[in-house]
Parts: structure tokens; sequence; C-alpha cells
């Protein structure tokens, strides 16, 4: 396994005709780069490591021995307010790139979630000849049903983490295969969380929070305010009340800045080992909404959902959005089995007394294990996620391989 430096990269083969196949990977933001690392591992592992890699990704990418084009938290952005000073650049990037992919003639493209750069990327290279795949399908069913019809235009394949979403996009002749949810892959033996206290010097019997305010500048800068907040009430009504908080290194300086500054004693951890430890440990979490909600269900942590968007995001979302959840496992299961505190909601005044409940009721944390279990029994396939999206990826590549005969 090897991977390609500089922007315009190299030929297949010293041939140009045959060899390893190159697969040119884009990530956006950490969780994409957690599902590229687990792909691009699965695929090494799948070909023996005759299997080379080009692209756009984080640490845990480059690890698998990815040279990112240029750092991915560049792309870690979310929201029209908060994108529209970067596009310029973010435009730039996307020639870049499609120019950059063409030029390399990978045998396939994977996008990796992050549907705003990467579907333009995407379209940029239809026409081309090269495969492209999209890793995590997007919620049409939650919003936008039309762009099922629109990424069929430019897509060759999809990968679904929902059971639900392949139907909508065969309808329009896209291909669509689903894999698995990637929470699937950290449903092995759980960490020690008394070891992980004790290695933080975390009293063994003390209320410990899980505190998890998102991995994208722009979220968490609007949630660690409210979270500080409402930790405030806490640390009165929670005697021994202690804080851990797993973060990722593009916002970590800001979320050890603030826990500093928080009522209540605070660890902050990176890193995936960490997180799970953390997860173990904890009696609770306090969490932004999205895909850790999901994580935090196959840990088994008891939580509440809270996010807040840029005022005129949320505006747009209220009137597109289609679905009466926020969270995955509330969607999977068409009930509020994670309470959930969504803009004008989340305030102290309404997290307080759901954390509280957590904190202190076990038959309400007892509620919450219950449902994730029946979410998670919806999610369960054959096989890992990541090894099933390795199946297709490099099928994929392979049917695109010219047919060479001899003379």
């Amino acid at each position: 396994m090897t991977s390609i430096d500089g922007p315009v990269g190299a030929p297949k083969s010293p041939d140009g005709l045959s060899g390893d196949p190159l697969l040119f990977l884009i990530a956006g933001e950490p969780s994409g780069d957690l599902l590229g690392a687990r792909l691009m591992g699965a695929m090494t592992a799948r070909t023996g490591g005759r299997v080379r890699y080009a692209g756009v990704g984080g640490d845990l990418m480059k690890a698998e021995g990815l040279h990112s084009q240029f750092p991915m938290s560049e792309l870690a952005l979310m929201g029209l307010v908060e994108v529209l000073p970067h596009l310029p650049r973010l435009l730039r990037r996307i020639d870049q790139i499609a120019t950059t992919i063409r030029r390399m003639r990978p045998d396939a493209v994977v996008t990796i979630d992050a549907p705003a750069f990467n579907f333009r990327v995407a379209a940029k290279l239809r026409g081309s000849g090269i495969p492209v795949v999209h890793y995590v399908a997007p919620s049409v069913w939650a919003w936008r049903p039309d762009r099922a019809r629109k990424v069929a235009r430019f897509l060759d394949h999809l990968l679904a983490l929902l059971p639900f979403e392949p139907p909508y996009f065969e309808a329009h002749g896209l291909g669509c295969t689903y894999i698995g949810h990637p929470v699937l892959e950290t449903l092995t033996e759980p960490p020690d969380g008394q070891a992980f206290r004790r290695r933080h010097d975390l009293p063994p019997s003390a209320p410990l929070l899980c505190v998890l305010p998102g991995s994208r500048p722009g979220e968490v800068s609007r949630l660690l305010p409210v979270f500080g907040q409402t930790l405030a009430v806490l640390a009165d009504r929670q005697p021994g009340l202690h804080a851990v908080v797993p973060t990722v290194p593009s916002v970590a300086a800001e979320v050890e800045a603030a826990a500093r500054g928080w009522a209540v004693p605070a660890s902050v951890v990176s890193g995936q080992d960490q997180k799970l430890g953390a997860f173990a440990a904890a009696d609770a979490a306090l969490a932004a909404s999205g895909t850790v909600v999901l994580e935090l269900a196959a840990a088994g942590l008891p939580t509440i959902a809270a996010y807040r968007a840029n005022p005129v995001t949320a505006m747009m979302l209220r009137r597109l959005v289609k679905v009466r959840y926020a969270t995955l496992v509330n969607l999977i299961l068409d009930r509020p089995v994670v309470p959930e505190f969504l803009q004008e909601r989340c305030t102290a005044d309404h997290l307080v007394p759901a954390v509280e409940q957590l904190l202190s009721s076990g038959a309400a944390r007892d509620a919450q294990r219950s449902g994730f279990q029946e979410a998670l029994e919806e999610l369960a396939v054959q096989g890992r996620p990541s090894d099933l999206a390795a199946a297709v990826v490099l099928d994929l590549a392979a049917r695109s391989k010219p047919v060479v005969t001899g003379s």
C-alpha cells in the first residue's frame, strides 16, 4: 500500500496501463476521516496491501497511508452563513481537486459525506469515465427529496448507512448499497470505565457527565457557552459532579479553554480510544445532536441531545426539513427515546432538568438503553460496514480498468 504525493500524482504503473488500484478519497470532517480510515484499512487488508491512495483527509486517513492534498480542516464548515465567507477558497479547492483527479485518472473516487463540497467535485467529473462512489447517502427522506434525482446524474454508486435509504435512489437509476452504520463497528468489548477514571484521576463513584459540544468550529462556539451554563447550575445540584470532554484536534484549543472556566472539574481527552473510554466511564452524556448520539447509543450511555445552528440556517432548515426528530435513534424508532433540545430550547433552563433526571434516575437511564438496543437491531448487517464498503469500491474500481489484450 502506498500514497501518492503532490497535486498531480502518478500514472497507474510504469507502463501507464495497469497496476495496483489507485483510489482518490475526499473527507471533509472528523467523522468522515474516521469512515475513510476504516475504509482504507479494509481495502488494504482485502488487497493484501496492493492499493494506492490519494486525496484529502485527516490524521486517521493519513495514518492509513493518505497524503492529503491540503488540510481537511479547510472543509469542516456547516451552514449557509458559516460557509459564505470561505466560498471563494472552497470554489478554488473544488476546481483544484477536480483537475487533479482528471490528471491522475484513479480507478475510482470515493467522496465521503461533506456533500456541499463533494457533490460539486463529483459534478465536475461527469463524463470523465472515472467512477465516483459517495459514502453516506444524502438524507433525501428528511429534506429536499429532489436531490435523489440530481445526484443520480453525477454519481455512479452510493453507500447507504440506513436500511430504508436505497429505494429513494434506485428509483432514479442510481445503484445504492446498504452497508450498515459505522457505529456497528464500535460494538466490541466495551472499555474498562473504572480504568479510565483511574487514568484521569476521576473519583470512582463521583457522578460523571460526558460533554460533547461537536467537532465543527461553528457548532462548538455556539454550544460551549450553553453547556458551561448548564454545568454551573448542575454543580450546585449534583455534589461531586465531574465532566469528561472528548474532542478533536480542529477544536481542541477552544474546548480546553472553555472547560478551564467551568464550575465543575473537567478532563478533556482526544482520540477514539479515549472517547470510548469516556463513554464507558460516564453516567450520562450531553451531546451535540449528530452522529455522536448514535455512537453513544452503541456504547449504552444515556444521552441528552442539543443543538444550535446559525439563526439564518435554522430558519431555512425549518422550511425544508420534513421529519419530526433530529437524532437517528429517534428517527429509526419514530419516538423520542433521546430528549432533543434544539434552537430556542437549547438553553440551560431546559437542559438542566433533563440532564439531572438521567444522572439521578436509574429508570430513565434503563428506558433509554432499551430504546438504544431496539434501534441498533434495526441497523444490523452481516459483517463490518467498512468491509462491505471496501468490497463495493474495489469491485467498481476493477470494472473501471481498461481490458488490455495481446497484439
